[in-house]
């Protein structure tokens, strides 16, 4: 059952597209749970988007409806991700936007790790 309030999945976007292999994406990780891949627009020098491989909106829709064996491995595979990518000594940020107002631009749950450089504060205050 969706969460409330939260629109329902879109298999056209642009996420589900990737896991069904019809955009290519350069992959960084990927097992029976999640997909890590580069993002295209990088923000750090190490940007690299995580997917759950099920259909979930949001981090609300995905902690309310995935399996605890979905939500372990996903988390698993973030920071088996974040080890792989050498990222662990220096520091690295895992971000994720809900809902417009958060900045969410594809309605597919997914976490961004960051990297590669001091990175500064989250929000400039203000």
């Amino acid at each position: 059952m969706p969460v409330s309030g939260l629109p329902p999945y879109d298999d056209g976007n642009i996420f589900a597209r990737i896991l069904r292999g019809e955009i290519p994406a350069r992959k960084v990780y990927d097992d029976a749970h999640a997909l890590a891949f580069h993002d295209i627009a990088p923000q750090a020098p190490v940007h690299v988007l995580v997917i759950p491989k099920g259909a979930y909106v949001s981090v609300a829709d995905f902690s309310a409806q995935a399996s605890p064996e979905e939500v372990a491995g996903f988390w698993r595979a973030v920071a088996q991700v974040a080890r792989q990518l050498g990222l662990e000594n220096q520091g690295f940020r895992v971000l994720t936007n809900m809902g417009a107002d958060a900045g969410q631009e594809v309605p597919h749950f997914h976490v961004h790790i960051f990297g590669g450089k001091p990175l500064g504060p989250m929000l400039a205050r203000g």
